[in-house]
């Protein structure tokens, strides 16, 4: 005899496999995903989660239109939240509206994904010259050092293994997201939110690219001295070099997606399903 939760799923009406299956993977993971919250706009949050997270591990696949109904289907949540999200994610950049309604997953090019990186050392640049300019507390400096700190202890060991560059993409995070704070703007620290959003385009996209690189250790050596040098520069109150060295930080990812390029190591890129690969 069907069990009741098998009866429930039965009456749904999800025309497409695919996202039947997905449906019960989702309910598998998160049994509360699929209870409404009282708040459209906590719904709204979870969907744009949720959606982002299927774009990304290629569970909705790349130029693939995605139909607000079906997405209602799949969430089980009402549709003004699942448009809400839907919205969220375009303006993010992970979904392109097409013009005769409804939305499809966005394919990234070399291109788009060099602009990326390119636009986020303009804006950590900018952040980095405003806190020099403002000044940064010591408590945060002392907070950065930290973060740097451990990062030369990971650096020491003889070889790195994957969770030591798992560790690394941790405090590579932790250590971006310091400097953003130093900006003290919020105006500045949504703009550095909003470009990191994207697959590509955050600082640690391309580093687990090194992992099996006979350069990885010389790169993010590379990297770390342009962090000691940055927060130097914050410290020192020199915010036409504490920006240069944060646009020049920026190049490394730009290297790195090179580097994956030529070496077909797109698969250990987060989202790499999303990019429209030259090779």
């Amino acid at each position: 005899m069907a069990s009741s939760e098998d009866r429930s799923l039965a009456v749904i009406p999800i025309r497409d496999f695919r996202l039947f299956c997905i449906h019960k993977r989702l309910k598998a993971k998160d049994p509360t995903l699929l209870v409404s919250p009282d708040a459209d706009a906590s719904q709204a949050v979870r969907a744009q989660l949720r959606l982002r997270e299927l774009i990304l591990a290629g569970e909705l696949k790349s130029g693939a239109r995605i139909a607000e109904l079906a997405i209602v289907e799949l969430l089980g949540m009402s549709r003004t939240p699942i448009r809400a999200a839907l919205m969220r994610l375009e303006q993010e950049g992970l979904l392109d509206k097409l013009p005769n309604g409804g939305y499809a997953v966005r394919t990234f090019s070399e291109r788009d994904i060099t602009d990326a990186i390119e636009v986020r050392g303009m804006i950590e640049g900018l952040a980095a010259r405003v806190a020099a300019q403002r000044g940064v507390a010591d408590a945060m400096l002392a907070q950065a050092r930290a973060v740097l700190d451990e990062v030369d202890r990971l650096l020491a060991q003889p070889r790195l293994n994957d969770a030591a560059f798992s560790r690394y993409v941790d405090l590579n995070k932790r250590f971006h997201e310091l400097l953003r704070d130093m900006s003290a703007s919020v105006v500045i620290a949504r703009e550095v939110d909003r470009i990191v959003a994207l697959p590509f385009a955050s600082p640690s996209a391309f580093v687990l690219v090194q992992a099996t690189s006979t350069t990885s250790r010389d790169m993010l050596v590379v990297a770390q001295d342009q962090h000691r040098q940055v927060l130097e520069a914050i410290d020192q109150r020199e915010g036409a070099r504490a920006e240069a060295i944060m646009r020049e930080h920026s190049r490394l990812a730009q290297r790195n997606l090179r580097e994956a390029l030529e070496r077909r190591k797109l698969d250990r890129v987060r989202g790499s399903g999303l990019m429209r690969c030259p090779c």
